[in-house]
Formats: structure tokens, C-alpha cells, sequence
């Protein structure tokens, strides 16, 4: 043991950035190109070509490919993210993966004049669709601590699962529960009473 590195043994533990990099993968990029198929395949339910190509055919069509574009921008924003060292706020990060993205894209779909109109048309589209995200996250964060009374002050360790007060679904304690079933033994003797005193008349 006298004999090991010094510089391994005061070294830094291990990092957790593996378990978070995968997080950050599934979260960032395998999401929202999931969602992407799904809206897509909606998208190709409503279309006008369904009647000529055929329902299943169109639908799958149409979320392949909006699957296929989200992956490849979710892809390519996380790497200039990565590239860039800034965080998930930077729409700057998003405008130029959207550039980019599109320029592959359209190059491949629609040559030359295809890139350039294609990398305006993501960089514009994916940009707003990150800064309405960012937007949104914050207001629904705030919104749905506000519903759930997030108080933690009230509320016990062993209590896993926290209704809103306005929920007509409770989880009782022990006090409300023999309040309860004192509640319902009181109606049952009050409907037998009822009940006997109908018979007799």
C-alpha cells in the first residue's frame, strides 16, 4: 500500500458524466425525435395524399422523414452545444446546427439551391422551436409548482405521492380515515334505522 502513486490515490473520484452524457442523449436528442414520428405519422392521418398513396403508406412516410430531419438537428445541436461549451439555453448553438442541418439536407433532397434555401428554412424553424421550448419549460415549470403546492416544509418523508388540495382523489392518514369509516358506519346505522322503521309501518 506504501508503495501505491500518490497522485492515484488523491486523484479526483470518477465523474458521474457518463450517466449524465446518456441522460442528456435520451433527454435532448431521442425525445423529441420519437415525438417528431409521432407528430408526423399524425400529420400524414390528416394529409390530402392519403387518398392517393394509401393511409398506412403516407403515415409512415411522413414520420420517417420528420423523424429523420429532428434527429439529425437534435444531433447536430448537441454537438455545436458539446463544441461550443455552452449550456441548453444558447439559441445561438441552435441557429447554427439548424444552418447546418439543412444544408446537408437539402443538398442531398434538392442540390445546391436546395441547401441554401433549406439551412435558412431550419436555422429559422429550429431556432423558434428552441426558444419557444426554453419559454415554455420555464412557464410550465412555475405553473405546475404552483398546482402541486410544492411545500416541502408540510410535507412527511414517507409521502411519495402529493394530490393537489383541489383533486377530489386523497390519499387519507390514519385521523381522516377513522373519521371516515366513522362517517360511513353513522350513515349505515341511520339507513337500518330507516329502513326498519318503513318495515314496521
Amino acid at each position: 500500500m506504501a508503495s501505491e502513486d500518490p497522485k492515484i490515490l488523491q486523484g479526483d473520484p470518477p465523474s458521474s458524466s457518463s450517466s449524465s452524457s446518456a441522460d442528456t442523449w435520451k433527454e435532448r436528442i431521442l425525445i423529441p425525435t420519437l415525438l417528431a414520428g409521432i407528430v408526423g405519422g399524425g400529420a400524414g392521418l390528416v394529409s390530402k395524399h392519403r387518398k392517393v398513396h394509401g393511409l398506412a403508406k403516407i403515415s409512415t412516410t411522413y414520420a420517417t422523414n420528420l423523424a429523420i430531419v429532428t434527429g439529425c438537428y437534435c444531433g447536430a445541436r448537441e454537438f455545436v452545444r458539446a463544441t461550443r461549451k455552452t449550456g441548453p439555453d444558447d439559441v445561438l448553438s441552435s441557429a447554427i446546427a439548424g444552418f447546418g442541418t439543412g444544408a446537408l439536407l437539402g443538398r442531398l433532397q434538392g442540390g445546391q439551391r436546395g441547401a441554401i434555401r433549406y439551412s435558412i428554412i431550419f436555422a429559422i424553424a429550429g431556432t423558434a422551436a428552441d426558444f419557444a421550448t426554453i419559454r415554455l419549460n420555464s412557464i410550465l415549470g412555475s405553473y405546475s409548482e404552483s398546482i402541486s403546492g410544492n411545500n416541502r416544509s408540510l410535507q412527511k418523508k414517507d409521502d411519495w405521492l402529493k394530490w393537489p388540495e383541489w383533486f377530489p382523489i386523497q390519499v387519507l392518514d390514519e385521523e381522516a380515515l377513522a373519521a371516515k369509516q366513522a362517517r360511513e358506519q353513522q350513515l349505515y346505522a341511520q339507513r337500518a334505522l330507516g329502513e326498519l322503521n318503513k318495515e314496521e309501518s
